[in-house]
């Protein structure tokens, strides 16, 4: 699925077991944040096994199905029987069933566990938990040490090896009063949110799969960066001048219309080249410094939704190509054509509020990027213009940029010194350049 996907989470079977698949059949479909994907068989069999359910998310190399081919020493079609050694090397059959009869009798001894939304449990995790009679209250006070803070396969080993070595504190009768008390404030603390009743003429619409992800990101998002936000306005008369002038002949030359969009990305990139500490990230209390500039661009689907592909090594195209990389994906994103790699990797984002005719944005970062520009609508406004004869009043081109960024790392200057470069690479644009 791409270098830099790590999980997928399985929407649907569309094969079952018995059924034939030929090579290149599709058998499940995938998604992986926001894109959708199909899974295709690399051989002609038939499906004999599924190891995963819809809705289970599974890490990239695992085996989610198998399927059962031909042998080659076989010429009938026929599936091939296991040769009798193999049986022979099983020494003791009924200690397995043992085994089997013991993880069972254990797996109904233990209440089921379940994810929730705020922690989801891999199958592996959930098993592991049934096998070691793991109730649902200790595996949420599991500490996990994967992404977003799930619990993994070595974080339950740990545990399970160290579970029986902790000896328990006995606590006093006075901190247990202690206890108690501080769980009857903390309740009384959580109240529970009011549901919304809803009339008899209202609609009630059950969020899409993609709206409850993008809900979710945007909720973390603000409950772990530091929003803060500088806004800075543009003159890009030049720019506006120059597109008109050259438009159709590099239609005509490279089969591609020149949008704002590429120019704009242009200048972010060499921005970025110029403050290295815009293109970073945050994990615990370590700043991870970026090598390469990967900008996200959000882009409009279909169903109105957002998403945001990723144009790699922005800073290592000339104009020409990153025009062709901006219509390749945001053309891609509008026919639900982007693969699950398109939307990985990103370092800093983009996002054209303009396109909706707003002037200026409040952007929610990205993450676990630590910046997001939002670039509004492009206006013809009366403004000053500064000449070596003196002041006038012209009209021209104007657009607000809005620059959110993490204020844990991110300070004052360095946010508005970043969106000041953007700036200054747009008003400096050359109106003789070629392309």
């Amino acid at each position: 699925m791409g270098e830099s996907v790590a999980e997928a989470t399985i929407t649907s079977w569309l094969k079952e077991i018995g059924d034939t698949i030929e090579a290149d059949e599709a058998v499940l479909e995938i998604a992986t944040d926001k894109v959708d994907s199909e899974v295709p068989s690399e051989v002609d069999g038939v499906l004999v096994e599924k190891l995963f359910d819809v809705d289970d998310v599974v890490q990239v190399g695992q085996t989610i199905a198998v399927i059962e081919i031909d042998g080659d020493n076989n010429g009938s079609g026929e599936t091939p029987k296991a040769e009798p050694a193999i049986h022979e090397t099983i020494k003791e059959p009924v200690a397995v069933s043992e085994v089997v009869k013991t993880v069972t009798a254990a797996q109904e001894a233990a209440a089921p566990v379940v994810s929730s939304g705020e922690r989801f449990y891999s199958p592996l995790v959930k098993n592991m938990a049934k096998q070691e009679g793991i109730d649902q209250t200790e595996l949420d006070a599991i500490p996990g040490t994967g992404k977003d803070g799930r619990v993994t396969k070595n974080d339950m080993v740990s545990y399970i090896a160290n579970r029986g070595t902790k000896a328990k504190p006995v606590k006093t009768e006075q901190e247990s009063s202690k206890i108690v008390s501080n769980s009857s404030d903390v309740i009384e603390k959580k109240s529970e949110p009011v549901p919304v009743v809803a009339n008899g003429d209202d609609e009630i619409i059950e969020m899409t799969r993609m709206g409850k992800l993008i809900a979710h990101h945007m909720v973390e998002s603000v409950q772990t960066s530091a929003h803060v936000q500088s806004f800075i306005e543009a003159d890009v008369t030049k720019i506006w001048n120059w597109r008109n002038k050259v438009k159709n002949e590099f239609k005509q030359r490279e089969g591609e219309n020149l949008t704002f969009t590429p120019i704009f990305m242009e200048a972010v990139a060499k921005a970025l080249r110029d403050f290295p500490m815009m293109n970073i990230s945050v994990q615990g209390d370590s700043i991870i410094k970026k090598k390469h500039i990967n900008l996200g661009m959000a882009a409009a689907l279909p169903d109105g939704n957002l998403i945001v592909p990723v144009i790699k090594d922005a800073d290592q195209l000339n104009l020409v190509g990153m025009t062709k990389k901006v219509n390749d994906l945001a053309g891609r994103a509008r026919e639900n054509k982007l693969k699950p790699d398109d939307i990985q990797g990103g370092t800093y984002t983009v996002t054209n509020v303009g396109t909706f005719g707003s002037i200026m944005g409040t952007p929610i970062i990205n993450q676990p990027q630590v910046g997001i520009l939002a670039l509004g609508a492009i206006r013809k406004v009366p403004a000053v213009v500064e000449t070596a004869e003196g002041d006038f009043i012209g009209i021209r081109y104007r657009m607000f940029m809005s620059h959110s960024y993490d204020h844990r790392v991110v300070n004052g200057a360095l946010g508005g010194q970043f969106v000041k470069a953007v700036k200054d690479y747009l008003e400096a644009w050359d109106p003789n350049r070629e392309i």
